[in-house]
């Protein structure tokens, strides 16, 4: 489904305003890069009408712009809130990059959130059945990013747009001189993670927290195995959890999905 097609249907489901004849035709996010907060941001215009494809390209670019001027947002946290654009049909979307990447604003003018807190709790969503065919919706985006920038020593932080719509900030916060930035890359890198392991954590990823029963249902294996892959992730901490309880991406776990991803 395009996303033009995909948008006039939330429309109708919704009976907001229809869709003018040149709306929608190829959706457009603009990416804005800041140097330095006096300079003229560099503006590159995305677009595409594949709603998971330019989803893909736009986290992408801004994580690759992101890491080559030293920030350090995980992808995995970029892709989510670029995801929830949905709700906001893409209006007037907008990703800015700034602080040496270590800032990034996803802006857009759709309707908003209006409870904020609410939004970034697991379970609460506003996804549409529409919606859902196309991302989880489920209520896990925002709290996952969230808890995936407080491992980081970040924020997610939710605001009103100035006239209507949403800004999500995602910010890490900048280490003092001499004290190491993040886990050590050429480490984590060289970790022996079998392909079903790289699942289990994206799963953790996704769903904030799992355990043995929703790993075996998900990624159809037997209660035992999932529980086995878990311990073996514990070992190599990339996750935490006690006992036969839900798991959660250590830092290390966090970094380790952003290698994944950039490679």
């Amino acid at each position: 489904m395009s996303i033009r097609e995909l948008i006039t249907r939330l429309v109708e489901e919704r009976r907001a305003s229809p869709l003018s004849e040149d709306e929608g035709k190829e959706t457009e996010v603009r990416l804005a890069v800041y140097d330095s907060p006096a300079a003229q941001p560099q503006v590159v215009s995305l677009r595409g009408d594949d709603f998971h494809a330019l989803v893909a390209d736009i986290a992408a670019r801004a994580h690759g712009v992101s890491r080559e001027r030293g920030g350090k947002v995980p992808y995995v946290v970029i892709q989510e809130i670029v995801e929830n654009l949905i709700h906001a049909y893409f209006q007037g979307a907008t990703v800015t990059i700034q602080d040496d990447g270590n800032t990034i604003r996803i802006a857009d003018q759709g309707p908003g959130i209006a409870n904020k807190e609410q939004a970034q709790r697991p379970g609460f969503s506003t996804a549409t059945s529409e919606m859902r065919r196309v991302i989880r919706g489920v209520g896990s985006g925002l709290p996952v990013a969230k808890e995936q920038m407080g491992l980081l020593g970040g924020t997610l932080t939710i605001e009103d747009n100035l006239e209507r719509g949403t800004v999500v900030t995602l910010s890490l916060l900048r280490e003092p001189a001499g004290k190491a930035q993040d886990p050590d890359r050429r480490h984590i890198r060289h970790l022996d993670v079998t392909p079903r392991q790289k699942k289990v954590l994206l799963l953790i990823a996704e769903l904030g927290a799992a355990g043995p029963m929703a790993i075996a249902r998900e990624l159809e294996i037997s209660h035992s195995t999932a529980y086995r892959e878990l311990q073996a992730l514990q070992a190599l901490n990339l996750a935490t959890g006690k006992g036969r309880g839900k798991r959660t991406l250590t830092e290390e776990g966090v970094a380790y999905l952003d290698e994944v991803f950039k490679s």
